[in-house]
């Protein structure tokens, strides 16, 4: 389309090719046809229909089948019974059901349509009253409107699916062989989103990926570290790639807000909450179970957020998150969400019920899965005033076997704390004093791998130190407790193993009087920091364990997140956006030895990329660590070389300073040499700059400003 032109622009055109613009009479000009210069038409406007705007989508209504075939006179009735049944999952628009009736004999035809004011309702609608029973011969079947042509599209013979070539895909896991052994770790500020390496050799991140508006809202890594997981409005994505971030799968989920992976990275479970049409309504949340790799939807989850609100705490509008909770290692073979009165437990082959059907446990309150193996623990709380104990109850799956219970009476609160290994649980009770006034607390430990599970009670030298953070070491047999009263709380190390006696719970160490309330152990065990956020300002102390001595202390002001890296080398500390101020992060070695410092304004996320677990066997790791020295070569003599290389970096910047300088003094004698006529100008002749060739004197001046006389009167008498 040309460009359009203004009617000043025209006649300077005209005036200089010579033409009169006043004498051309421009309503006799005539255009070829279907040419319009780009000026369009003030009329043309009137010759165009007005676009009409259809509702294309039928995502508000259902199609309810199997309804009883009546005649018209019975027709209101069960038209109530309709209404009435619908009505109670959402609001039924005006004249938003229709019973079509058959002309010849004027009886219904066995369906109605039901139209919602809003597709969340009618999909509601869909999963609640499919298969509902309205008597012996009338089950009702409920699909949604749009998905009737879906069903006219299934053709009449099965055709087997057209067989793809197989093509290899990328490495997923090519960040694995980095020939440095760095970790990688994602960070968010501003609109930005980074994954970098931790160079800590040149004490500085080496960039691998940016982009901006990557996320709506944050990023997640997989928990083998294998892919990374963004949130939009529209859904989920995941990321990955040998080389960089390519975006590897969709899962088309409006509105989600959380996502969850299954340990094996094998399943994505993603949240979303919407409110009601009727505001006396909760909220309806929708899950749905995706597989990672095919982004097919394996299950979906429909309901009111009362149905997903019982047990544990945290998660949004209400909904404890997450929903569901991953058993059986990393093989994914189970999920379980806990229920009024049951505990609900799939298995992944079908994603259905085990046994198709729950487990029943009355007044059921919290539950969790062994990180290793397919047992639930489960916590009931006391029932009648007291006269039926506390339990908590260990269960096989999918036996649905109680292996082990201990009653417990007197409890306030329960707390339930699994080793990384699954060797250990730790049941943190709190009890009620005889008066009710107070509670104290002690510890039941289960052995979960020793015969028959035996239970050992740990109670503190002082029973009513309150316990402020708990903490397994990983891998290991020990465990750290803060207990005490604020602001300076004593922290007790325990080992499940004593020296005498493999079967018994020793103590460690005390130390007292600790600015800390957060245990933040080494994915490889023996170190841990003792932190101290929130009220404490970030205060730092690295501590080893295995000899029970402090390494270092420092501070990082103001610090909200810790984080150690996946093999336990580094450690970060972040301060995030909830601070105005010093948003950034930290990186430390695992002695508390501060390696570089990053500010960014408006940071909002730190997180390490895991790694999936060794393929060494537990020998093989032990013989590595004993024959350390002689692996340990090879990498010291690469430290070595970084480390020359970096003093040769830091002697060239040395020397570039000092070259700077003496260029700047060098450009000042210079010009100092060019005014030196000036400067004896302005001494009346005098050459010299030497300021001891000068003698100084003082000398004073008097100035006469005014004189005035004025004749004063003077009596004698007086005095």
């Amino acid at each position: 389309m040309a460009d359009v032109i203004s009617m000043e622009e025209i006649r300077e055109t005209a005036s200089s090719l010579g033409v009169d613009i006043s004498q051309v009479d421009l309503a006799s000009i005539r255009l070829p046809p279907g040419e319009d210069l780009g000026i369009i038409s003030d009329d043309d406007d009137l010759n165009e229909d007005d676009p009409l705007e259809y509702d294309a989508g039928f995502g508000n209504m259902v199609v309810v089948d199997n309804l009883p075939v009546v005649p018209k006179e019975k027709f209101e009735k069960l038209e109530g019974v309709v209404r009435k049944i619908f009505s109670q999952i959402g609001v039924i628009k005006e004249d938003g059901l229709w019973m079509p009736i058959d002309d010849t004999t004027q009886k219904t035809l066995g369906y109605c349509f039901i139209e919602y004011n809003t597709p969340q309702e009618a999909e509601l609608a869909k999963e609640k009253t499919h298969n509902y029973k309205l008597d012996r011969s009338h089950i009702f079947a409920v699909n949604m409107f749009d998905d009737i042509e879906k069903f006219m599209k299934v053709p009449d013979e099965w055709a087997p699916p057209e067989t793809k070539p197989y093509a290899p895909g990328e490495n997923l896991q090519q960040w694995l062989t980095d020939e440095k052994a760095r970790d990688q770790f994602v960070i968010r500020s501003g609109t930005d989103t980074e994954v970098l390496w931790n160079d800590a050799r040149h004490l500085k991140p080496e960039p691998v990926y940016k982009r901006s508006f990557w996320t709506e809202s944050f990023v997640q890594w997989s928990p083998l570290g294998t892919y990374l997981a963004t949130v939009h409005r529209q859904g989920a994505a995941v990321w990955g790639g040998a080389s960089t971030f390519n975006r590897l799968m969709r899962y088309a989920h409006p509105q989600v807000k959380i996502i969850d992976f299954s340990p094996g990275e094998r399943y994505l479970v993603t949240y979303s909450s919407h409110e009601p049409s009727n505001p006396r309504d909760t909220h309806r949340v929708v899950l749905n179970i995706f597989d990672v790799r095919t982004g097919k939807v394996m299950r979906d989850f429909k309901g009111s957020a009362d149905e997903f609100a019982v047990g544990g705490t945290g998660g949004v509008t209400g909904v404890s998150w997450p929903v569901f909770r991953w058993g059986g290692g990393k093989d994914d073979k189970y999920f379980a969400r806990i229920g009024k009165n049951v505990i609900s437990v799939y298995e992944t082959e079908t994603f259905t019920l085990i046994d198709k059907k729950s487990i029943k446990v009355d007044n059921v309150m919290d539950f969790s899965w062994s990180p290793t193996e397919p047992i639930l623990a489960l916590f009931v709380p006391e029932l009648g005033g007291g006269n039926q104990p506390a339990r908590v109850s260990l269960v096989q799956i999918p036996s649905k076997e109680e292996l082990r219970q201990k009653n417990l009476f007197s409890v306030s609160d329960c707390k339930m704390y699994w080793q990384s290994n699954g060797d250990y649980l730790a049941v943190k009770v709190d009890r009620y004093t005889k008066t009710k006034k107070s509670t104290y607390t002690g510890f039941e430990l289960f052995r979960i791998k020793e015969r028959d599970i035996p239970i050992e009670v740990l109670e503190l030298e002082n029973k009513n130190d309150k316990i402020i953070a708990f903490a397994w070491e990983p891998k290991g047999h020990r465990f750290g407790v803060i207990h005490g009263d604020s602001p300076r709380p004593d922290i007790s190390f325990y080992s499940m193993r004593s020296t005498h006696n493999a079967g018994r719970v020793s103590k460690l160490a005390t130390l007292k009087g600790k600015q800390a309330n957060a245990l933040f152990w080494s994915p490889a065990g023996r170190f841990i920091i003792l932190a101290g956020l929130k009220g404490f300002n970030g205060q730092l102390e690295f501590y080893n364990v295995d000899e029970l001595e402090t390494m270092a202390t420092a501070e990082h002001f103001m610090a909200t997140d810790i984080e150690w890296d996946p093999t336990g080398r580094y450690v970060a500390t972040a301060v995030t956006s909830v601070h105005e101020m010093e948003n950034g992060f930290n990186i430390w070695s695992f002695n508390g030895k501060l390696l570089y410092r990053i500010l960014k304004d408006h940071f909002f996320q730190f997180l390490w990329r895991p790694r999936p677990p060794s393929f060494l066997s537990p020998e093989k790791e032990e013989e590595i660590a004993k024959n350390l020295k002689k692996y340990s070569k090879k990498y010291e003599a690469e430290d070595q070389d970084v480390s020359l290389l970096l003093s040769e970096q830091d002697r060239e910047k040395r020397k570039m300073l000092k070259d700077e300088w003496e260029r700047w003094v060098s450009e000042w004698k210079r010009l100092h040499e060019e005014e030196r006529l000036e400067r004896q100008r302005l001494r009346d002749g005098e050459a010299s700059d030497e300021e001891e060739e000068y003698e100084a004197k003082e000398v004073e001046v008097e100035e006469l400003l005014d004189v005035s006389e004025e004749i004063l009167s003077f009596d004698f008498g007086q005095e």
